[in-house]
């Protein structure tokens, strides 16, 4: 079984950045891909970045050029650095792992963008 939390949002001016954390306990042993998505009241949650296994990655287009996604295996973390920040990106952010076809969430974390 997997635990995730996520740590690192808040409140932030446009133009900066934000690293959001993701801790995973438990075994990465038959998770392929950790994600982060992200919410805002009313809409559905939108994927934003995905991290193989293996180190391949993906971005939203939304967010590319803006946003890394990357892991410390040693540390089971998955990190999701965010630069350039726009008020639209403001939402909960969610750390995603599905293991053996079972989907777990994190709590989310809040990302607000405002001046």
């Amino acid at each position: 079984q997997v635990h995730v939390v996520e740590s690192g949002g808040g409140l932030v001016q446009p133009g900066g950045s934000l690293r959001l954390s993701c801790a995973v306990s438990g075994s990465f042993f038959g998770i392929n891909a950790m994600d982060w998505y992200r919410q805002t009241p009313g809409k559905e949650r939108e994927l934003v970045a995905t991290i193989t296994s293996g180190g391949n990655t993906n971005v939203a287009d939304s967010v590319q050029g803006r946003f890394t996604i990357s892991r410390d295996n040693a540390e089971n973390t998955v990190y999701l650095q965010m630069n350039n920040l726009k008020p639209e990106d403001t939402a909960v952010y969610y750390c995603h792992a599905k293991q053996w076809g079972i989907d777990y969430w994190g709590q989310g974390t809040q990302v607000t963008v405002s001046s």
